[in-house]
């Protein structure tokens, strides 16, 4: 979904971002009173399915080493404390043998950053991806279509050859985003769309129409990000013609 994070901070803010485009209200470093004292959670997230809520605690752990059975002891009895559904342990390295034995029969999952993202993936591309590229770039897609805008046939000859080599450049990866819209998601539930697009579109010169950059790209957030900042340029385009 997204590269490895290069510090706790950005680890436990990457946790947080992807729950919270997962749906979850989230909060970082929250205090709350238990039993046992007050405690300080890294993440915490809870959201709300059919007037039912459900909390998620989160410990991040950005240590070079694998993570040993105290820490998910000690993880183990503040879960307990705060009743949450659900507790992760996410780590940049892994953990130590003792660690998965203290974790077994407890609502507790222990998760390297790329388990983690595995595991709310598809969750954040129904929820997050597939809505984004609907919201920022619907636009685009009606320009991708083979039908000329009413206000095409009115514009200036220079215009009209200016509008038909944006759509050169753009139709292509404008029917690209569209496939990854929530409609196919819709029609096709379990279809996801793969990265990166050298690898699954025929080379020509249409493909080529790409960035290389987004074509390359293997992480889905970063992609996302790319392909919005590709897309919303090709939409100023097309609109500052559409309102000459």
């Amino acid at each position: 979904m997204s590269k490895e994070p290069d510090s706790w901070q950005d680890l436990q803010n990457q946790v947080a971002l992807v729950l919270e485009q997962c749906g979850f209200n989230v909060e970082l470093e929250k205090k709350i009173e238990t039993v046992r004292g007050d405690v300080e959670l890294d993440v915490y997230a809870e959201e709300v399915i059919k007037g039912r809520k459900y909390s998620i605690a989160v410990e991040c752990k950005n240590w070079s080493n694998n993570i040993p059975q105290h820490v998910v002891h000690s993880f183990r009895t503040v879960v307990s404390d705060l009743g949450v559904n659900a507790g992760y342990i996410v780590a940049k390295t892994g953990f130590q043998s003792g660690a998965f034995s203290s974790a077994d029969l407890t609502n507790i999952e222990l998760l390297t950053w790329p388990d983690f993202q595995s595991q709310f993936f598809e969750s954040w591309y129904e929820t997050h991806f597939t809505h984004t590229v609907a919201e920022k770039l619907d636009g685009l897609m009606t320009y991708s279509e083979p039908f000329m805008p009413a206000w095409f046939e009115v514009m200036e000859e220079g215009d009209k050859y200016l509008y038909l080599g944006y759509k050169q450049q753009f139709d292509v990866f404008g029917m690209v985003m569209q496939s990854m819209g929530p409609w196919v998601r819709m029609l096709r539930p379990n279809k996801v769309a793969q990265l990166p697009l050298m690898g699954r579109l025929t080379p020509d010169k249409e493909r080529d129409t790409i960035p290389e950059n987004i074509l390359n790209e293997q992480y889905y957030r970063e992609f996302l990000d790319m392909a919005i900042e590709h897309g919303e340029h090709a939409l100023g385009l097309f609109r500052e013609l559409r309102d000459i």
